[in-house]
């Protein structure tokens, strides 16, 4: 199969009729082509790590904590919650970081998006509807602005972005305090509530009536009030569950995957074959903003508020769980599951934590150490990848 042919999708040319089995055989039987056991295929894989990590954290955690209820149904929702919100993050730094490219400005954005959703509707009395559009078509412009300027000016991203991590954070505070007079304004989840839009698709959880119904018949535990304890499933893990799925699909079935693996190879051996390097780039900037909007819509629906210092460090931690999930940071290698691997083991180590008598001030210790852990594997695979070629 060609360079060409790899890179755009197209299938290798199918064996010509006339081949005879003898033929065959002999090529089989050709010393160049060896087998491969699967343990050894599966090492090779980027989300290996990241698998093995998360069983390696489930079972400390069944140890330490298995009777304080953090693996009873409630205890489950209230880890996966917390893995979603960082998930949708680690999808779009995931897919961008393929492409050899970085986003500083995801927390930043999660600040900003949030003010344009609370002040336009608590001060300037629009319809949440209209100011959750606003909030997505500012954050993607902005996105899409970060991505022109890596392109068109050659500089690294981490410096472009960098520079709008700082811009955005001034600009929330500043915004926040002109209009507002605080940096927090409450009473966007009681709009929310009362929109069919907000609510149907950011706030409160999905499934409720199945839940009932499981409580009903014992499977979950009734309250006295005759509701479920655990209502349903956050609607943030609905998102994430989407996305990553989305994701995961892209990059492994599909031409515009290829791409991202290509432009982070090489983009000048991609350019030279005809990817559109500076299309596939900007899209994926813009869609590491949709991501943050979408955290920061979720996550004021849900707590009823926008703060502007909402998603200090998600950038980092957004970056971590795509490297855990076995994302080279020099790109071209990467895995969208891997990725929602690695935010599973936050969501698990931060809420797991509590369930247990470690100090919580071991968490960021322990998240230093998943990072140490996975670029040296990341960098064991990669070599072995390049010495068996």
């Amino acid at each position: 199969m060609s360079v060409t042919d790899q890179i755009h999708g197209n299938p290798s040319h199918p064996e010509q009729p006339g081949s005879s089995p003898s033929a065959a055989s002999a090529a089989a039987a050709d010393e160049r082509v060896r087998s491969e056991s699967w343990f050894k295929h599966l090492l090779n894989r980027p989300e290996f790590a990241a698998l093995a990590g998360t069983v390696m954290v489930f079972l400390v955690f069944a140890l330490g904590a298995r009777d304080s209820g953090m693996f009873n149904l409630d205890g489950i929702m209230n880890w996966s919650q917390v893995a979603a919100y960082l998930g949708i993050l680690s999808v779009g730094a995931c897919l961008l970081m393929i492409a050899g490219e970085f986003d500083l400005s995801i927390g930043s954005m999660i600040g900003f998006a949030g003010m344009m959703v609370a002040l336009p509707t608590m001060y300037f009395h629009w319809p949440i509807e209209l100011s959750i559009l606003f909030a997505f078509v500012g954050s993607m412009a902005l996105g899409a602005l970060n991505g022109y300027l890596v392109m068109r000016t050659r500089l690294p991203s981490f410096i472009v972005t960098l520079a709008f991590l700082f811009i955005l954070r001034g600009l929330t505070l500043a915004l926040s305090v002109m209009f507002a007079d605080r940096t927090i304004i409450s009473g966007v989840g009681d709009v929310a509530t009362h929109s069919a839009f907000a609510h149907m698709l950011f706030q409160g959880v999905a499934f409720h009536d199945f839940f009932r119904w499981l409580a009903h018949i014992g499977i979950v535990r009734l309250l006295d009030n005759g509701e479920p304890l655990v209502p349903g499933v956050p609607k943030v893990i609905v998102w994430w569950i989407a996305l990553a799925a989305i994701g995961a699909f892209t990059l492994a079935k599909t031409r515009f995957g290829n791409w991202i693996f290509a432009v982070g190879g090489d983009a000048n051996a991609a350019k030279n074959v005809g990817v559109p390097v500076r299309r596939v780039k900007i899209r994926l900037f813009v869609l590491t903003a949709f991501c943050s909007c979408l955290f920061a819509v979720l996550q004021v629906c849900d707590i009823g508020s926008a703060a502007a210092d909402r998603g200090l460090q998600k950038e980092f931690e957004a970056i971590i769980a795509a490297v855990i999930g076995g994302t080279l940071l020099t790109g071209g290698y990467g895995s969208v599951v891997g990725a929602s691997f690695g935010a599973l083991i936050f969501g698990v180590v931060q809420i797991g934590i509590s369930y247990t008598n470690i100090d919580s001030d071991w968490f960021r210790v322990f998240l230093g150490l998943m990072l140490l852990f996975a670029v040296l594997f990341n960098h064991y695979v990669r070599s072995r990848v390049a010495t068996s070629r």
